[in-house]
């Protein structure tokens, strides 16, 4: 059935209203970092990276307050698919405890974090911003907006996970498994 729906919009609000909440966490936990010693790494791509993820909740912001959403099991699953990927991310967040933030802040002689999703990948939180950034912007029927995010995405992390690698390798001791 296709008729005008606001779930996918309220998902929408809903993940911008998490994004604050996480940059608030990483606020705290980067002055946590940085009262220990901490470095910080990849300054240059931050601001790049804020940039594409703010355009992102704006593009679906503006797909579903126009009323181009659409309801059935599609969306529907897109929505859930994008739940998901919210719960892997803050399982992320909850199982980096306090090293973990939105830029790359490592503290010297801290231990790999190996639980949680880390026990079986590295990097599982960019698994989580890469399903959202299709099945936000597809649950409001922002295919051109997934494709564009994904591609502007893509480049991003491999910047942010050489990034976080070489910190990792300097400061922890721990090079690519």
């Amino acid at each position: 059935m296709v008729r005008p729906s606001r779930g996918p919009g309220l998902l929408v609000l809903l993940t911008a209203g998490e994004r604050v909440a996480e940059l608030v966490l990483s606020r705290r936990h980067r002055r946590w970092a940085l009262s220990r010693g901490g470095r910080e790494f990849g300054r240059a791509h931050y601001p790049v990276m804020v940039a594409a993820h703010a355009a992102l909740l704006a593009g679906c912001a503006r797909r579903a307050w126009r009323g181009t959403t659409r309801s059935g099991w599609p969306v529907g699953s897109l929505v859930g698919a994008t739940i998901l990927a919210q719960s892997l991310r803050w399982w992320c967040i909850a199982s980096l405890g306090r090293q973990w933030n939105t830029r790359v802040v490592v503290v010297p002689g801290a231990t790999l974090v190996r639980r949680g999703p880390y026990r079986w990948w590295r990097h599982p939180n960019y698994a989580a911003v890469a399903i959202e950034g299709v099945t936000l912007p597809l649950s409001v029927g922002g295919v051109a907006l997934a494709v564009l995010f994904s591609v502007v995405n893509g480049v991003l992390l491999v910047v942010r996970i050489r990034c976080e690698n070489r910190a990792l390798a300097v400061l922890v001791g721990a090079g690519p498994r």
